[in-house]
C-alpha cells in the first residue's frame, strides 16, 4: 500500500537560512589617527629632516675624528665618557625640541585648520564623535610624536655609533672606548622615561590649552594662545607683586621634576638611581596638571560641536 510522503520537497524558491555575518570593528579612534597623520605629513617628516641633518652632520664631522679621539684618551674616565655622549646628547636634545616645536603648531591649527578650509562640514558628516576627533587629535602630540620621536632618536644614534666605528678603525684605531663608554641601551630607556613623563603627562595642559584655542580662535590663533596667559602674569605682578603664574608656566614648561631628574643626557641622561618616577607619578602637579588637561579637551569637544566655519 502507498502511503504519501511527509516529507515535502523544499521549494527552490523557499528562504534559505543566511548565515550571520560577521561584523567588523569599524574602530573610529584609529582611523581618525591615521587620518590625522595622513593630512599632517610634518609630524613625521620634520624629525626625519633633523635626524637627516644630523647625520649628516656626523659624516662631515669625521673627517678630523681621529685626531679628537686621540685628544679625548688622554682625559679623565668621566671627562672621555662626557666627551664620547655628547654628540648622542646634542642629537637627542634636538629631537626633543623638534618634536615639542611641531607638537605645539600642530594643535594651534588642528581644530582651526578645519574651520579654515571648511573641511569640517565633511568631517562632521562622517558617524565619527566630536569626543573621537578632539582625542585623536590631543594623542597626536600626547602619544604618537612621543613614540615617534623615541624610534628616530635610537635609529640615529645607532647609525651615529656605526659611522663612527667603521671611521675609527678604518683610521686604525681602538673602538674598545666608544663601545665601553657609550651606555647606549640606558640612555635609551632615560630618553623614553623622559618623553613619557614630560612630553605625554607633564606637557598634557599645554596641548589642551592649545588644542582649546584653536577651536575657539577665529583667526591669529597663535596669539590668542599667548596672549591670555602674558595677561595673566603682567596682572598679578602690577595687582599683587606676586610672580606665582609665571613661575607656574616656566615649571610646566621645563618638565617639572620629571625634566629636572632626566635633563638633558650625561647632562641628558642620568644615572638609573637619580630616577624618581614614583615620586613623579604621587606628585599633585602632575595630577592637577592631568586634571586641567581633561577640562581643556572637555571644552574642545563641546566648541567643535557647535562651532561653524570661518
Amino acid at each position: 500500500m502507498n502511503t504519501p510522503s511527509d516529507a515535502v520537497p523544499e521549494s527552490p524558491l523557499a528562504p534559505q537560512e543566511i548565515a550571520p555575518v560577521a561584523t567588523t570593528q569599524t574602530r573610529p579612534l584609529y582611523w581618525s589617527i591615521r587620518r590625522e597623520l595622513w593630512e599632517n605629513r610634518s609630524i613625521y617628516i620634520a624629525p626625519l629632516i633633523v635626524a637627516a641633518v644630523q647625520v649628516i652632520g656626523l659624516a662631515i664631522s669625521t673627517i678630523g675624528i681621529a685626531e679628537r679621539r686621540r685628544a679625548v684618551l688622554l682625559l679623565d674616565p668621566a671627562q672621555q665618557r662626557a666627551a664620547i655622549e655628547m654628540p648622542y646628547d646634542i642629537a637627542a636634545i634636538m629631537m626633543i625640541f623638534t618634536v615639542f616645536i611641531v607638537g605645539v603648531f600642530y594643535c594651534l591649527d588642528a581644530l582651526h585648520g578645519e574651520r579654515r578650509d571648511r573641511s569640517i562640514l565633511f568631517w562632521k558628516s562622517l558617524p565619527v564623535s566630536d569626543l573621537t576627533t578632539v582625542l585623536s587629535k590631543a594623542s597626536i602630540p600626547l602619544v604618537v610624536l612621543p613614540l615617534l620621536s623615541f624610534a628616530i632618536i635610537v635609529a640615529t644614534q645607532l647609525i651615529m655609533l656605526l659611522l663612527s666605528t667603521a671611521v675609527l678603525l678604518g683610521s686604525g684605531l681602538s673602538v674598545a672606548k666608544l663601545w665601553t663608554q657609550l651606555p647606549l641601551f640606558q640612555m635609551s630607556l632615560m630618553l623614553l622615561y623622559h618623553l613619557l613623563a614630560v612630553h605625554a603627562l607633564w606637557y598634557a595642559p599645554i596641548y589642551g590649552w592649545l588644542l582649546l584655542v584653536s577651536g575657539w580662535a577665529r583667526r591669529a590663533a597663535f596669539l590668542w594662545a599667548g596672549l591670555p596667559l602674558l595677561a595673566i602674569g603682567v596682572v598679578e605682578k602690577i595687582a599683587f607683586n606676586t610672580s606665582h603664574f609665571a613661575a607656574m608656566l616656566e615649571s610646566r614648561l621645563s618638565g617639572g621634576a620629571a625634566g629636572a631628574s632626566t635633563a638633558s643626557g650625561s647632562v641628558l641622561m642620568p644615572p638609573m638611581t637619580q630616577l624618581t618616577a614614583g615620586q613623579f607619578l604621587i606628585s599633585p602637579g602632575l595630577w592637577i596638571g592631568l586634571g586641567v588637561a581633561a577640562a581643556f579637551l572637555a571644552a574642545a569637544v563641546r566648541l567643535r560641536r557647535y562651532q561653524a566655519p570661518i
